[in-house]
């Protein structure tokens, strides 16, 4: 019998089995994870064993001991973008327990990169009165390489005092005579509380455990956009003294932002739900910096059930793929035409391609929504520069970022099935490492008061 089941591994599970363990109560705690242990996370693409994904029935680059903490290991400090958590327990409280998240970084080999601000006062000046803000975080970026090393070091610390079971499905969770059941083949564990700590893998099993209960999420959130991809000089301007900033423009029938801004870094190829997307990799990432620059422009839509979702997002971006991997890219001044760019202009153009190219005509690809929003977050890029975008800059179709479900849940995470929490991006209400990891710290303090 556990006292306290994680079910998941990701950042918010591993945060919260670290903060547990701060005090004397001698909790025995489970911590499940479907994926591999740490050190056996191997993805083929990562190998350069084909360059494309397998498909594998567990994804190694999302699932597994520390999650999709494992990527480019970047942790905003804020309540303007990265999730709601400010709203459901106060944005002062969110702020101390990501700067608690941070402490514990640190104390694991975080402080070797330096923390960073994208706060510019001149840039906040100047967009006021418009309809577009500058948004403001605290950056500690670890990349690949740290995030690694950080994650090995908190898996040796956890592994002996935690019973962590990697490669394990819970097929069902029930609860009978106020003591959960975690169902696996052949076995099965036993818990006082659990602690559903998924992430954005959970898919249908974490929708199945909570079915289970009569526990009916009621939204999803999806965002998608266009990944831009532009000379790395075009927003020295406003770049000078910070590695990002964040334009957020609100409109009458949609709002956009821009996000994941790589200096230096490569447009690559994103695999994910079965889909393959333009995604952003950063400078640190790569062994050979790029002379550009990348970022997306999301546009975030609500639906209300996680089918609908999905199906929304696969409609537009398997017409893009047609079966073979395919993204198609834009010039700047071929959309403002409504002209298709051809493979040939592309090979001329001042900016080259990361990826493999295709030319085309985002019109005749995605929704109309979509280019709008880029519209109008370039002419507010270009009120703060004051200077043009170039013509050549670059637009890949398309990006996204999938959410999971938002969950009914009362102040501390729990649902209606006393006993059952929901933690970091599954609840739906953490969209980023950092907020991910605070919602944990809180979770797992809520849970040690129970217990003391």
């Amino acid at each position: 019998m556990y006292d306290i089941t994680i079910v998941g591994s990701g950042v918010s599970g591993i945060f919260l089995a670290y903060t547990l363990l701060q005090s004397e109560t001698n909790l025995k705690i489970l911590m499940v994870e479907k994926g591999k242990e740490f050190l056996d996370r191997i993805c083929p693409i990562e190998i350069e064993l084909s360059g494309k994904c397998m498909n594998c029935k567990t994804c190694n680059k999302i699932q597994g001991f520390g999650g999709m903490g494992r990527s480019e290991g970047k942790f905003n400090y804020t309540n303007d973008f990265g999730g709601n958590l400010g709203d459901k327990i106060g944005n002062k409280l969110t702020m101390d327990l990501m700067e608690n998240v941070d402490k514990t970084l640190c104390l694991f080999g975080g402080d070797k990169v330096k923390i960073y601000s994208t706060e510019n006062e001149e840039l906040i000046k100047l967009s006021k009165g418009s309809k577009y803000d500058i948004l403001n975080t605290k950056v500690r970026h670890l990349g690949t390489k740290l995030s690694y090393e950080i994650l090995e070091k908190m898996y040796i610390y956890l592994k002996d005092k935690v019973d962590i079971k990697c490669e394990t499905d819970i097929i069902t969770i029930d609860k009978k005579n106020n003591v959960f059941r975690l169902n696996i083949h052949q076995n099965v564990f036993r818990s006082k509380v659990v602690v559903l700590a998924t992430g954005i893998s959970g898919g249908d099993r974490f929708l199945n455990y909570c079915k289970n209960f009569n526990i009916v999420p009621f939204r999803e959130r999806l965002d998608l956009g266009i990944r831009v991809e532009m000379k790395g000089d075009q927003l020295e301007d406003i770049l000078k003294d910070s590695f990002e900033v964040k334009v957020r423009y609100r409109g009458d029938k949609f709002e956009a932002t821009t996000y994941c801004m790589n200096p230096k870094g490569k447009v690559i190829k994103k695999y994910q739900e079965g889909l393959v997307m333009a995604d952003g990799q950063n400078q640190l990432e790569t062994d050979s910096p790029s002379c550009n620059l990348n970022f997306s422009i999301f546009v975030p839509r609500y639906f209300s059930c996680h089918k609908k979702a999905r199906e929304y997002a696969r409609s537009i971006i398997q017409s893009i793929n047609r079966g073979k991997e395919r993204i198609v890219i834009q010039r700047f001044g071929d959309i403002l035409k409504n002209r298709e760019t051809t493979n040939c202009q592309l090979f001329r153009n001042s900016i080259m391609p990361s990826l493999a190219y295709e030319g085309g005509n985002l019109y005749n690809e995605i929704p109309k929504v979509y280019i709008e929003a880029l519209l109008k977050i370039f002419e507010s890029i270009e009120s703060l520069t004051g200077k043009k975008i170039s013509m050549d800059t670059l637009l890949y179709g398309i990006d996204a970022k999938f959410y999971e479900p938002e969950i009914s849940t009362n102040e501390f995470f729990e649902t209606k099935q006393k006993g059952l929490y929901i933690t970091g991006d599954c609840s739906g209400v953490t969209y980023s490492l950092s907020q991910a990891a605070a919602s944990a710290v809180y979770l797992g303090r809520h849970l040690l008061g129970n217990e003391q």
